[in-house]
């Protein structure tokens, strides 16, 4: 982000020496960059210090469902879907990452392969059966 940065500030000095900064485009849009790059470093700056690396000895549960738990699931029609439980900041729709706050990764963990897990969806609840259970 640093080094980012750095190139952002540069082209921005560029163009602002080019003089009329009201009608300068490459002048607006490398300050609306630098905001949203001093925006986003500010968060990060926030969020480093109290971020924690978890470490869980799965060996002695390796079937049991945790944080970072890859956990693949059955419906009642016998479709299957796997959902990776991760932390906030680690969300991803795309990979099927879900948030360790979720009410599907709430209703999963601590459980194992086998067991029966009715979950509250916004189309009303859903019942799955764990299929297995990995870690990365």
């Amino acid at each position: 982000m640093w080094a980012r940065r750095d190139r952002v500030v540069v082209h921005l000095t560029a163009a602002a020496a080019e003089g009329d900064r009201s009608e300068n485009a490459e002048y607006i849009y490398r300050k609306k960059q630098l905001r949203e790059i001093d925006r986003r470093i500010g968060y990060l700056q926030r969020r480093m210090p109290v971020l924690k690396v978890v470490e869980r000895d799965v060996k002695s549960a390796p079937s049991t469902v945790f944080f970072g738990a890859m956990v693949e699931l059955a419906d009642e029609d016998d479709n299957t879907v796997t959902y990776r439980i991760v932390g906030a900041d680690e969300i991803d729709a795309g990979k099927n990452w879900i948030s360790v706050d979720s009410p599907m990764a709430r209703a999963l963990l601590k459980r194992s392969p086998d067991d029966e897990v009715t979950v509250a969806t916004p189309a009303g609840k859903r019942v799955y059966w764990i299929v297995a259970v990995a870690y990365a």
